[in-house]
């Protein structure tokens, strides 16, 4: 037998959804708007109903829509027969999910989804179904081939519903104005949640060295390597007159210099960069890279405050 070309495969698999695809986009129309609408106007949340492969999608789109703004549950329609039909309430709206709209589950299922809640919305491909028939809305997941050789599996019909799962969440973005700030309060273990709301002094240094301009270069010394962060910061009650790094030390050593006749003054640098402790992470990130540093001045209504460092922003996914 003749071994198959994967690569081949791959892309008339693609080929086939992609234009599956650019069916349902151009099949969207006020079906699809009125869903929305329902959806938006709704006292309660958003029920999702599936089985079978439309239950995996189901569980997806609800996790979408919770993270975007529209309170949403999976009720898996076999155990919605068997009594979890109670979480159902009157104010919610329901959203089924089958590509045929006639499986027995849902056949026995979509009266009392209409009945039990404000309003049922069907997503299939077949419009002459149980389903459709019951739903206030019919939005049109037909396709005219799978990608499965056998045309079987689901697959190109599982594409559309997880779009237009998509795009229901996105339009409910739209009307609801959801943004970043919004985005972030339902992901704050995230990456992009601490991105986008994480401060400054959630990821302060335990350590705060300081010297004063007078302190010798041996005070210097011994408050750089009493911290992990090479530097210390040369203060005048708080107020932040320069910064001395242990790259400062070694090039005053390569000078020869009488080292005990210099002071910290002598070496410091000044106009050190800062930020202030209740600006986001991601901007103390953006002036560490900026300016090719490791560490970062904290400040407190312009005194000194403490460290940030850019290895701890790293290590927590700050960007």
């Amino acid at each position: 037998m003749k071994r198959p070309n994967i690569i081949s495969i791959a892309k008339s698999t693609l080929e086939i959804e992609i234009s599956e695809l650019e069916k349902l986009k151009n099949r969207i129309d006020d079906s699809f708007e009125r869903a929305v609408e329902i959806i938006h106007s709704a006292e309660g949340k958003l029920i999702v109903v599936g089985i079978g492969k439309s239950a995996h999608v189901g569980n997806k789109i609800v996790a979408t829509l919770n993270s975007t703004g529209t309170p949403s549950q999976f009720l898996h329609a076999s155990e919605a027969i068997h009594g979890d039909l109670g979480v159902i309430q009157k104010q919610d709206v329901v959203l089924c999910i089958s590509n045929s709209g006639n499986s027995p589950e849902i056949v026995n299922l979509v009266p009392y989804l209409k009945d039990y809640s404000s309003a049922l919305i069907g997503m299939t491909g077949n419009l002459k179904s149980k389903l459709a028939e019951f739903s206030e809305v019919v939005l049109n997941t037909h396709v005219d081939l799978e990608a499965c050789p056998n045309k079987l599996a689901p697959t190109s019909s599982t594409t559309l519903q997880m779009a237009l799962g998509d795009a229901l969440a996105i339009a409910l973005m739209e009307l609801n104005d959801f943004r970043e700030n919004d985005f972030a309060k339902f992901h704050p273990g995230g990456s992009l949640g601490k991105n986008l709301i994480s401060k400054v002094d959630q990821f302060l240094s335990p350590q705060k060295p300081q010297v004063t301009e007078e302190d010798s270069i041996r005070d210097v010394i011994i408050s750089i390597s009493a911290s992990s962060h090479g530097i210390t910061v040369v203060t005048d009650e708080d107020q932040i007159i320069g910064v001395i790094t242990d790259g400062d030390l070694r090039r005053m050593l390569m000078k020869g210099e009488d080292v005990s006749k210099v002071l910290a003054k002598d070496i410091m640098s000044s106009n050190p960069k800062t930020i202030e402790r209740d600006a986001l992470a991601k901007e103390a990130m953006k002036i560490l890279k900026e300016n090719n540093i490791g560490q970062l001045i904290v400040t407190e209504n312009g005194k000194y405050f403490g460290i940030i460092d850019l290895h701890k922003l790293l290590d927590e996914g700050i960007n």
